[in-house]
């Protein structure tokens, strides 16, 4: 099975380019089979890792940043693949 683990920050006003750096910067403990990072308006950050792994397997997940960094706690999401009908 293949699940995706979503991870979503908003930065605080004027630190965009500071997110998106310590994200970048920002290790898991095991390799995904995939991870993109995805920059919005408004100074927002997602990640997305694909593991292969069952839906509530314990995964590596980035961390909090900095309070000062965001403007609220990071939102995440699990998601699992379904097959092509």
């Amino acid at each position: 099975m293949t699940v995706a683990l979503m991870w979503e920050a908003r930065a605080a006003e004027g630190r965009g380019a500071d997110l998106l750096a310590w994200v970048r910067e920002q290790p898991l403990a095991a390799e995904p089979l995939r991870r993109e990072t995805f920059r919005a308006p408004r100074d927002r950050v997602l990640v997305v890792t694909w593991w292969d792994a069952p839906y509530d397997a314990p995964l590596p997940e980035l961390p909090e940043p900095d309070p000062e960094l965001v403007t609220r706690a990071v939102h995440r999401w699990r998601f699992e693949a379904v097959a092509e009908d």
